[in-house]
């Protein structure tokens, strides 16, 4: 309790004696005090309740939680959950986490992260189907897919708004650039690929891009983009300054059918790979030049996600064969494989833990609070489960499901990979 002591003694130093005499920090006057006593004592015991949990058992208004925490930051902190919001389409976070855009209909709805407020209402004209932020958090556009058209809108200029409409050619995918000045479109049907500039109208075209929302990558500093295209049945890798939205060069790429590409962390290469029906990945260096090509195994389903490591010196392959390898950049050999089993079998040093719920049972019968302290319908196991992990022992079998051979793109294999700093994991 020396927490709590200490807690409540910066309480009393922050307010004068002859308010405190006077409300004598009644519950239903304040409740600050006894809060902060039953977070502690709750957050000892039973670590899945958060903040606002308390606050409903308790009976106090939430805005008292920003308080608590300037008086208690050593006190434990516990996730805590909103009240839920409307939603009917999609919604993102800004790149700064300063805010949260949620779908609503027609309707876009910022809300800023920490008060949860609104900050920004937009109305589109029709519903939307895909939001996106600038880089910089200030853009925000949404997708009208059904129209077909763009539009886009700021926040600092709530007065300004951009409108993109291709016409007959319709939009398939809309992206932001680097800059968070201009937006990449993409028509239907892959005829071709806009980028609309928001400083003077401009637009640039781009023919045949080979995908819609795949297909296009920047380097690092944003200066340069890579979009995949196809004409004459031959795909090939067209490089733009971002500046000025020129081709800067253009090499065709020995593959089938290009499924996607994407530049190295340190801009010295560009990773290349064909669709599922051929295993095959292709590095590149920016003036065309085919670095290596590797090439796991034949006759079965391919390359399933590619993805660098942070600093560019691994680039991991999952493959629909179950299994993950890592490439070193200097000579393209396979640095390390690991193999995705249904089952874990001893001798093994990993450790393979299992989620439980339980309702959670809360007894407050040794707790001296008066009748104002909680609410008469208070119900303590209504809506509360605990949570807790146990170890499993071996062997330990994952759930499996047998792919349909009759449909395409089967779930199997390695589907999406994410290597961290500093590359260890």
């Amino acid at each position: 309790m020396g927490l709590v002591s200490e807690a409540v003694q910066n309480m009393e130093d922050e307010f004068d004696e002859e308010a405190m005499e006077r409300d004598k920090f009644e519950i239903k006057h304040f409740g600050l005090l006894n809060f902060t006593v039953f977070w502690f004592i709750s957050a000892q015991e039973y670590p899945c309740l958060s903040e606002l949990s308390l606050t409903k058992i308790i009976g106090i208004d939430s805005s008292l939680l920003r308080i608590h925490r300037t008086i208690s930051p050593h006190l434990p902190q516990i996730m805590e959950f909103t009240e839920a919001y409307k939603q009917t389409g999609p919604c993102c976070f800004s790149p700064n986490s300063r805010y949260v855009a949620v779908a609503n209909d027609y309707r876009l709805v910022i809300r800023d992260t920490f008060s949860f407020q609104v900050v920004q209402l937009f109305s589109c004209l029709d519903k939307i189907s895909y939001i996106e932020w600038a880089l910089d958090s200030e853009y925000i556009l949404c997708g009208l897919y059904k129209k077909p058209m763009i539009q886009a809108w700021s926040l600092t200029q709530p007065e300004w708004t951009c409108k993109i409409d291709e016409g007959p050619a319709g939009v398939s995918y809309a992206r932001w650039s680097p800059d968070s000045r201009h937006i990449l479109t993409t028509s239907e049907f892959q005829l071709r690929l806009t980028v609309w500039s928001l400083l003077n109208t401009a637009c640039v075209h781009v023919q045949w891009p080979k995908h819609g929302s795949k297909g296009v990558s920047f380097n690092k500093d944003g200066k340069f983009a890579a979009i995949c295209t196809r004409r004459d049945c031959k795909d090939y890798v067209n490089l733009l300054s971002c500046q000025s939205w020129e081709i800067m060069g253009s090499f065709a790429v020995d593959t089938l059918d290009l499924a996607d590409l994407e530049w190295s962390p340190d801009d010295s290469s560009i990773v290349v790979w064909d669709s599922p029906l051929e295993y095959k990945v292709l590095i590149y260096s920016p003036d065309g030049r085919c670095l290596f090509k590797y090439q796991a195994y034949e006759c079965g389903l391919g390359v399933k996600t590619v993805s660098w490591s942070p600093c560019g010196q691994f680039l991991a392959i999952g493959s629909y064969d179950q299994m993950l390898r890592v490439l070193n950049h200097l000579t393209w050999k396979t640095f390390a494989e690991f193999l995705h089993l249904s089952t874990v079998r001893a001798p093994c040093c990993a450790a393979i833990f299992k989620e439980v719920d339980e309702p959670l049972q809360l007894d407050m019968s040794e707790l001296s609070l008066d009748d104002n302290f909680m609410p008469s319908n208070y119900d303590a196991s209504e809506g509360y489960i605990s949570v807790r992990y146990e170890v499993m022992d071996l062997p330990v079998a994952f759930p499996f499901q047998k792919p349909l051979v009759d449909k395409p793109n089967p779930k199997q294999g390695v589907g999406k990979l994410s290597l961290l700093h500093p590359n260890a994991i």
